[in-house]
């Protein structure tokens, strides 16, 4: 997430337009989502007459720009709106939404002017396939940018030097209101086997927080003539492209294996603990992360929640999470216990009378 207390800056290589933004992660609550608000500031003698607009888009991303084919590119504008900064086209006073935005323009100046947008009801949370190590260029991707820019009109051809960017992410917090925790069991009957085999796994809650352990109850009767030879317990993260292709990519972000087996006529009750964490899983290509910003980290993908009336194809990638349980007898006797893995609700966080200012180097 996001530091607290920073201000984010980046000016244009022009001189011309600068951005000032007090957060950069943008919390979707359900029912509500936090607006985007920041300060756009100006060199009047660089934009030589030139208009100032800033822009929020959001765009789904699926391979690299390289990878486009016949022209068709392997992108979407899923949302783009534009404001017109400056000459501003209302008083700068009622431009201004948020304490935040009033700090920043009696500390820029008079040449400091605000900007808001708010999210419509149907776009989806950022959300990034991770690359291997070795790829370049941009991977896939749900991602919100704020651009600002100086030009003759905004129609007009936009310069690459006085075109300033900055990535945002949209994130999501766990609801209040939990749902009944989870528990799958099932019975397998075996050739030759008079009685059946019986496996029950449940977690202690259905949401969990990034960062914490999940405990797996496992509970076995095997009342076969089978020995199961193993146990493998997981948490599997599943990353579904909804737009374009609907494929899934499965990747076990936690595993435990530690060899336990159960012989006829015995039991085990036993717990399993697992921590899903990007830090163990940072190597991997194709984890799907909560966006990435440039210079700041990130963690596992939060569970998708689907606002009611939203389709499911707009949400660009969709991730959801389950816990797997594997038997070895002779086959495979499988689980699936779902969960949600997500951030929980933060208590509010005033601002500090100083700020430090963070500058973004990312090329524009």
């Amino acid at each position: 997430m996001s530091p607290k207390n920073v201000v984010f800056k980046k000016i244009c290589k022009d001189k011309s337009v600068g951005v000032y933004m007090g957060r950069r992660d943008f919390v979707d609550r359900i029912d509500s989502v936090d607006p985007v608000d920041g300060v756009i500031i100006i060199d009047p003698e660089a934009l030589q007459g030139r208009k100032v607009f800033v822009t929020l888009s959001c765009t789904f991303r699926y391979g690299r720009d390289d990878m486009d084919v016949m022209g068709i590119a392997f992108r979407r504008e899923l949302y783009l709106s534009t404001r017109q900064v400056y000459p501003p086209l209302q008083d700068r006073e009622k431009g201004i939404h948020t304490r935040m935005q009033a700090k920043l323009l009696r500390k820029l100046g008079d040449n400091a002017y605000p900007f808001f947008f708010e999210f419509p009801d149907n776009l989806p949370c950022s959300v990034a396939l991770q690359p291997a190590p070795h790829d370049v260029g941009k991977q896939c991707a749900v991602e919100f940018e704020i651009k600002a820019f100086s030009a003759e009109s905004q129609d007009a051809k936009i310069r690459k030097r006085s075109t300033v960017k900055l990535m945002i992410r949209k994130v999501q917090y766990a609801p209040e209101n939990e749902g009944v925790a989870p528990s799958v069991e099932t019975t397998r009957d075996f050739v030759m086997s008079d009685k059946p085999l019986l496996v029950k796994a449940s977690l202690d809650k259905e949401m969990y927080y990034h960062g914490e352990v999940v405990n797996v109850h496992v509970s076995i009767t095997n009342n076969s003539n089978k020995n199961i030879k193993n146990i493998i317990v997981s948490v599997d993260q599943v990353a579904t492209v909804v737009l374009y292709s609907n494929d899934s990519y499965v990747k076990s972000v936690a595993i435990e294996e530690p060899g336990d087996s159960v012989s006829p006529g015995a039991t085990l009750q036993k717990v399993y603990k697992l921590l899903p964490v990007l830090a163990n899983n940072r190597e991997r290509r194709g984890i799907a992360l909560d966006g990435k910003l440039k210079h700041e980290d990130t963690n596992l993908a939060s569970s998708s929640i689907i606002k009611e009336g939203v389709l499911k194809e707009v949400m660009g990638i969709m991730v959801s999470y389950r816990v797997m349980v594997k038997l070895i007898v002779g086959g495979e006797v499988g689980l699936e216990v779902p969960f949600k893995l997500m951030h929980p609700k933060p208590d509010a966080v005033r601002w500090r009378r100083r700020w430090s200012f963070k500058s973004s180097n990312a090329p524009t």
